[in-house]
């Protein structure tokens, strides 16, 4: 591993070592044993898509692993004011251990870890969220002891969520049911790889427009906003169109009986996710939350260590 760009360009075993290194380092900070593996070293963050929990989280464990985390806003570099992608990671690299980047075209993204010589860690961008997907597949093995064989169900749009969580269920032999509406289907290139990563797993990919049909049995049942950042214009024609999509207890009560709920949050309560749900006894949303501190930590110590 150079880079954390998609959770579909890493091998099964190298997810599986994510997720016990970010098992073992939560582990050893519960128990008050420290862990400074990138003692000296810098993360520069570069944010154009602001966000509470990827900033608090990465500052945190970057701390937590004896490093200094930088934060860089679009308005601090001069990436936000015309400067070429190639120059911006020729400089960093001359300052930086890595760099983490939040933003929205997911070729800056490619493109910078392909300019620059240290590794680059994806935070989201609009098509793929995989720091997200490593603290939920956490929270599912902590919650239900095992991965494989398991049946998550994602209910709502088909966006970098459901990109992610695709890849990330496959990689660990998770079955994945995906239910959205007709036009706001995950993205096909996406899909395709999705399904040959599902192939070579054994597990089983379902795509249905019914959230019924997607949510029978499932052991973990997920969705999302259905506005994301850069969407706002959209919203009230997309509340209208999702709103049979909601999770709501009479869908989550057609999970298993013992299912976990997650959203990656900010949740919009009364949308896509009733309070019954998300404040019920069986939402892991907190769980999940702080999973993103451990799992991500498990990435610079990986990439950066």
């Amino acid at each position: 591993m150079k880079d954390l760009i998609s959770l579909h360009d890493l091998t099964a075993n190298e997810v599986q070592d994510l997720l016990n290194l970010g098992l073992k380092l939560k582990k050893e900070l519960k128990s008050g044993i420290p862990h400074p593996i990138l003692k000296g070293k810098t993360l520069g963050m570069i944010f154009t898509k602001s966000s509470t929990r990827t900033r608090v989280s990465f500052e945190v464990g970057m701390t937590q692993l004896g490093g200094y985390p930088l934060f860089l806003s679009s308005n601090d570099i001069q990436l936000g004011r015309g400067e070429t992608i190639h120059d911006t990671a020729k400089v960093l690299e001359r300052y930086l251990d890595g760099i983490m980047i939040r933003t929205y075209a997911h070729s800056d993204v490619l493109e910078l870890a392909e300019e620059a010589d240290i590794p680059v860690i994806n935070a989201l961008t609009d098509l793929l969220h995989p720091c997200q997907v490593l603290a939920d597949l956490m929270t599912a093995y902590e919650h239900k002891g095992k991965l494989k064989g398991l049946k998550l169900a994602y209910i709502g749009d088909g966006n970098n969520m459901a990109h992610s969580l695709m890849y990330g269920c496959a990689k660990v032999g998770m079955d994945c049911a995906i239910a959205t509406p007709a036009n706001y289907r995950c993205d096909a290139e996406v899909t395709a790889n999705a399904k040959e990563d599902f192939k070579a797993s054994g597990a089983v990919l379902t795509l249905t427009e019914d959230p019924e049909e997607a949510i029978q049995n499932a052991d973990v049942v997920y969705t999302d906003t259905w506005v994301s950042m850069g969407q706002e214009a959209e919203k009230a024609e997309r509340q209208k169109i999702f709103m049979p999509y909601q999770v709501n207890k009479e869908l989550f009560a057609k999970a298993d009986s013992e299912a976990i709920f997650m959203h990656c949050l900010p949740a919009y309560r009364g949308f896509e996710v009733t309070e019954d749900v998300i404040d019920g006894k069986q939402s892991v949303i907190f769980d999940e939350a702080e999973n993103r501190l451990h799992a991500q930590k498990a990435v610079m110590a990986t990439l950066m260590g």
